[in-house]
């Protein structure tokens, strides 16, 4: 069982936008899995937030030198004795299997979902608070009644195009969580703030507390400095307040 909270905090926005993505992805797959109505729904509202990021981004473009500037890192550490070869070389081979793949996608991602009359109607209609009614769009209602297989079938295809967008994700995220150690750190009544060092590439910082610890971290700062306060949640709707007590937390400063 985890007894601790983590708390990250993107440094800069491509990572920002990767750390959205992952989560809607996550929000997809946990209802592509449920067979009600409402997941089918909530499923494809989490499908269209995910396309409206691909509309505002040319994150094809980004995660390629991501993936490329990690396979970089990883071939120049590949003689190190302390390295486990055989696991560098199966990032290597992922990494590398991934970027190929998204050189190989043609035009802008996730727009051939929209070759879907059905799934263009839902769009158009999703702007508006409940505009998916079934007096709204009648052919909607009627697909969300199929059987599983076939409103399954339909979803995998609608999300097919974002599948090697997902991997590359999860690979430099993953790549960038565990590339740094934790150090032990206190919060002075509540308060904590540290400078970067401007020289290193930091990406991420995971700041991590005891669940027994009733606050929440509070992360501000940019590439320079960073200061985190832990705030005590109110029990009677007023704002949340910073603790008084010493907080005892791990903080990771993630490079790459």
């Amino acid at each position: 069982m985890n007894t601790t909270i983590t708390y990250e905090f993107p440094l800069n926005e491509r990572i920002r936008v990767f750390i959205r993505l992952e989560q809607l992805f996550q929000q997809f797959s946990h209802f592509l899995t449920g067979e009600t109505v409402a997941d089918k729904r909530a499923a494809i509202n989490v499908l269209l937030d995910i396309m409206t990021i691909f509309r505002r981004n040319d994150l094809k473009s980004e995660i390629l030198k991501e993936l490329d500037r990690h396979a970089n890192v990883l071939n120049k550490i590949a003689h190190n004795q302390s390295v486990d070869t055989q696991k560098l070389e199966e990032l290597l081979n992922k990494l590398n299997e991934t970027s190929k793949k998204l050189y190989a996608t043609n035009g802008k991602i996730g727009t051939r979902v929209m070759e879907s009359d059905l799934f263009q109607s839902i769009a158009q209609r999703s702007s508006i608070p409940g505009g998916t009614c079934s007096f709204d769009l009648p052919e909607f209602h009627y697909w969300l009644e199929q059987d599983e297989a076939i409103r399954l079938k339909d979803l995998e295809h609608w999300s097919k195009p974002f599948a090697d967008i997902r991997t590359a994700i999860d690979l430099i995220l993953n790549f960038i969580r565990n590339c740094s150690s934790p150090t032990q750190e206190v919060a002075e009544a509540g308060f904590f703030q540290f400078l970067l060092d401007t020289n290193q590439p930091h990406q991420l910082l995971k700041i991590s507390l005891d669940k027994s610890i009733h606050c929440f971290a509070e992360i501000s700062g940019g590439k320079h400095r960073c200061t985190i306060r832990f705030m005590a949640p109110s029990s009677d709707n007023k704002r949340p307040t910073q603790s008084p007590d010493d907080i005892p937390f791990s903080l990771t400063c993630c490079l790459f």
